[in-house]
């Protein structure tokens, strides 16, 4: 849905939408950091693309919780964030109206999941306070980009 807005870009973001909880996998744990053990992964193992490894370290708002566990530097100097706030953008949008099952749900409705999974002072309940805002704005962007375009979302 979101290809008539990324363009050229748009098997990057699905690439990357598909990828970028891959660094869950228990064989790949490495740092507990799951954005970046998996670009790492991704980078390692099968050379991905730059980009897809780029968006996949630091999909929805990453440097956030990277900070709240003492990484913030690592992941910043080893995966700088792309210059391209749509597909960024584009990604978080992906991530955060998408139910763990693959459903599609609300920001909001996908926040409080994460919130009432994970707890809220745990770190992704810190972490997840802290990017709300940012992560409604990320929505909203992609949503005004979709009309302005005339792409139904």
């Amino acid at each position: 849905m979101l290809a008539p807005l990324v363009g050229a870009n748009a098997e990057v973001l699905e690439s990357a939408a598909v990828l970028h909880d891959i660094g869950y996998a228990p064989l790949l744990v490495n740092t507990g950091f799951h954005p970046l053990d998996g670009a790492r992964y991704l980078r390692d193992t099968y050379a991905a693309d730059e980009r897809i490894v780029r968006l996949v370290a630091n999909h929805t708002y990453a440097l956030l919780e990277a900070e709240e566990r003492g990484l913030r530097d690592e992941l910043a100097d080893e995966f700088p964030l792309l210059d391209d706030p749509l597909l960024v953008d584009a990604l978080v949008y992906c991530d955060m109206t998408t139910t763990p099952d693959g459903r599609r749900t609300t920001s909001a409705e996908r926040l409080s999941e994460i919130l009432g999974r994970y707890g809220e002072d745990s770190v992704v309940g810190r972490f997840i306070r802290r990017a709300t805002p940012h992560i409604h704005a990320s929505v909203d962007r992609v949503r005004a980009a979709a009309v302005e375009a005339g792409v139904e979302l």
